[in-house]
């Protein structure tokens, strides 16, 4: 938890500026809004838990949340190419807009077509924008979907041997406090990987001896990927988005690195290895 989410007005610092950062408490914005506090800039969440609250899913929360704002990092749930995605994101463009924001920075995807519209909705709402094109997250192994399985020994997905420049969600948080904060990010798109490509066998077997531990990678039909997910309970707008990210996205088409965060930042994005390393050091792979 960041210190300026115990804040009843929910900002700290003092530069007469406040950034709303959206998905505060997620993989990215925890990590943006404690950046930018360590910075003195004053931030607002966006959350359903927040003091004032953000939920895509209800607008009325939307105009309390903007009230104020100079900058936001807009990162979309549960998913930007999720279906309605880029029209809601851009809603909120527009809102933002018409409310006094100055700048935005959209997280997106790489090679997706509705990610491709929710950016040219954000461009076409008159806004400063920065738009931060992330390959697949390298904490999703120890802060997301893939824990369980990683801590069961097993991961079976839908995925064979097509490769993926895992990215560190910290280059990410960086490259948008970044253009946040400094001169020079405004229409700029990163496209921001990690330095090599991994298939997510290769991912595994790095986080097995990162961790000592016996660790298999099982690639699995998406049919009967989609069942055990549905088996456990996860809802089916859920189960449709991993299916269509497994079945399409990861087809080949993003198996490329990206100079993205050597672009915003003037250095080389964290390898993999140097993740699963410190991940690792963390005990948070343990049983």
């Amino acid at each position: 938890m960041t210190t300026n989410e115990q804040n009843p007005a929910n900002t700290t610092g003092n530069t007469g500026t406040t950034t709303l950062v959206l998905g505060g408490t997620g993989k990215t914005g925890r990590r943006i809004a404690e950046k930018l506090t360590g910075l003195g800039r004053a931030v607002r969440l966006g959350s359903r838990s927040a003091p004032v609250p953000f939920d895509w899913a209800d607008r009325t929360t939307w105009a309390p949340a903007l009230r104020g704002i100079d900058s936001v990092y807009v990162s979309f749930q549960p998913d930007i190419a999720a279906p309605g995605g880029a029209d809601t994101v851009g809603a909120f463009a527009d809102l933002a807009v018409e409310s006094g924001v100055r700048h935005l920075v959209l997280l997106s995807g790489r090679g997706e077509p509705e990610a491709q519209d929710a950016e040219a909705r954000v461009r076409a709402s008159g806004a400063e924008w920065t738009i931060v094109r992330a390959s697949f997250f390298a904490q999703n192994f120890d802060e997301g979907e893939f824990l369980g399985p990683i801590l069961g020994g097993e991961v079976a997905l839908p995925v064979g041997d097509v490769g993926e420049p895992f990215v560190d969600v910290d280059d990410i948080a960086d490259v948008a406090v970044a253009a946040l904060t400094e001169d020079g990010h405004f229409g700029q798109v990163y496209e921001v990987t990690g330095p090599r490509l991994l298939t997510f066998a290769d991912a595994v077997a790095e986080i097995a001896r990162a961790s000592g531990r016996k660790i298999t990678f099982v690639q699995v039909p998406l049919e009967a990927y989609s069942a055990v997910l549905a088996d456990h309970g996860v809802p089916a707008e859920v189960i449709d988005l991993l299916a269509f990210l497994f079945g399409e996205v990861l087809d080949g088409r993003n198996a490329h690195v990206c100079d993205g965060v050597q672009r915003a930042l003037g250095r080389a994005p964290r390898d993999f290895s140097d993740y699963a390393r410190d991940a690792a050091a963390r005990g948070v792979w343990k049983v």
